[in-house]
């Protein structure tokens, strides 16, 4: 028996072992003939769409140019010579030529907050800090009017900034908002529970253009005269208020699928319903909706395109304005697929981020 248990591992032991790829793919693609067939004809469609966007988007491309170049390669190559020629206005719309150093740098700076915010190793004390200096840099930046910085008004920013101003405030103020929704919903006070619901409700069910254009045409008609609030800042204003109308249905579905122990082990404790609420329920419902969380921020991050109903050029009516100069028309969707590749790498950066933490934070769950 010994002897014949030997030769078996020393059968096995000869065999190269599969590494995790090859037993995936034959778990999940060649499983069966039905699996395999399948498989195979996508690998195909696959492969014959891979030729030809190779083809259309580098071999036959144009990459520097005038746009004559470009129509002589119509529908055969693409034009990414729009790029270099409209680029300036594709990130930086109608901001003052000589001063676009600055809305680069803001970009930047965002950039940073965005890495430094990612590492949990900096959540601390001092992270509003960074936030809030770098905020201030990039105020500074954009309006100037100080350190021998030109004014530049509201008006003239655009393009890649303008998304992320729009979209960073729009996440950072519709959190807490969603939050205190959630929780006076929730509530077992009526008046408060039912001003929650008749917003939440209200908000949800419009569109976000009706929201833009009614801060943008009819807030005005309500101040008083002589008094008035920028666009931009009134688009915000729309924005936060409507992303944090369903962000609160998020969260509230969070606070939903805690167990009645955790309410109940709280005020076994004796901690008050805020110590409760900040120590033992929020942490662990905002953990159960992370998915769904980052969803929201990733729809809200692409419905910044909608300001143009009131105006505002972010980076993708940025790009569509660009191609509406005589020489380059006709390129828009060259122009739109490379500003997607930014939208892709925004929104894709934000999802694989959630996962990780998500991961992270309920490691403890698969002990």
């Amino acid at each position: 028996m010994a002897n014949g248990h030997a030769a078996v591992m020393g059968g096995n032991a000869g065999r190269p072992t599969e590494s995790k790829a090859v037993q995936w793919i034959r778990a999940n693609l060649f499983s069966s003939w039905w699996n395999t067939a399948l498989s195979l004809v996508l690998l195909y469609l696959l492969g014959k769409f891979l030729f030809w966007f190779v083809g259309w988007g580098v071999t036959n491309a144009i990459w520097y140019g005038a746009a004559t170049e470009c129509r002589a390669v119509k529908g055969i190559g693409a034009c990414w010579a729009v790029f270099p020629e409209k680029w300036r206005f594709i990130l930086f719309a109608t901001y003052p030529y000589e001063d676009q150093w600055r809305p680069a740098l803001s970009c930047l700076i965002f950039f940073f907050l965005y890495a430094y915010s990612a590492l949990r190793r900096n959540w601390n004390t001092r992270l509003p800090a960074v936030w809030i200096g770098g905020l201030l840099a990039i105020a500074v930046l954009m309006w100037g009017g100080i350190l021998g910085l030109a004014f530049v008004p509201q008006e003239r920013w655009g393009g890649l900034v303008l998304t992320l101003i729009l979209s960073t405030f729009g996440i950072a103020l519709a959190f807490p908002l969603a939050i205190l929704l959630a929780l006076g919903r929730r509530s077992h006070m009526p008046a408060i529970k039912s001003l929650c619901v008749v917003y939440i409700e209200l908000i949800r069910g419009v569109p976000l253009i009706s929201l833009l254009f009614m801060a943008s045409v009819m807030f005005p008609l309500f101040l008083p005269e002589g008094i008035t609030i920028d666009k931009l800042l009134r688009a915000q204003i729309a924005i936060i208020g409507f992303a944090g109308a369903y962000l609160a249905e998020v969260v509230r579905g969070g606070l939903q699928a805690l167990p009645k122990g955790q309410y109940e082990a709280a005020d076994a404790l004796g901690l008050s319903y805020w110590q409760a609420t900040r120590m033992i329920i929020l942490p662990q419902a905002l953990r159960l909706v992370i998915p769904p969380m980052v969803n929201t921020f990733i729809g809200l991050f692409k419905d910044t395109s909608l300001v143009l109903i009131i105006g505002l050029l972010d980076i993708l009516n940025a790009a569509k304005t660009a191609v509406s100069d005589p020489a380059w028309r006709g390129f828009g969707p060259d122009v739109y697929f490379g500003v997607s590749l930014i939208y892709f790498v925004f929104c894709f950066a934000m999802s694989k981020y959630s996962q990780r933490i998500e991961g992270e934070l309920n490691k403890s769950k698969h002990r």
